[in-house]
């Protein structure tokens, strides 16, 4: 997994190059980058690692379009987020095996 992948479907820009900062409940910048994209139920989430810490967990997000712009949406729901892990570990899964 530690290449882009990219769905032609899922109606987001290649983000390959782009970092994103997010900052955690302590008030910590983290410089994340999008290693995984795929679809479910008609939406896209985008896969985010720590550029410098790849050893640690990955977070999901949902990708959402307004206009031409594609944005980053934290999953608050839980029966949405259950879903899309169990979706993701199955990716994963399938291509440890491939």
């Amino acid at each position: 997994m530690s290449e882009h992948q990219h769905d032609e479907n899922c109606g987001c820009e290649d983000h390959e190059d782009e970092v994103f900062i997010l900052t955690d409940e302590d008030g910590n910048e983290h410089e994340m980058v999008i290693v995984y994209t795929f679809e479910t139920k008609d939406k896209a989430y985008a896969v985010l690692l720590d550029r410098n810490e790849p050893e640690a967990d990955s977070i999901i997000f949902r990708i959402e379009e307004e206009g031409e712009e594609s944005f980053l949406v934290n999953i608050e729901d839980d029966a949405e987020w259950e879903h899309v892990t169990a979706v993701y570990e199955q990716i994963v899964e399938t291509e440890a095996n491939a």
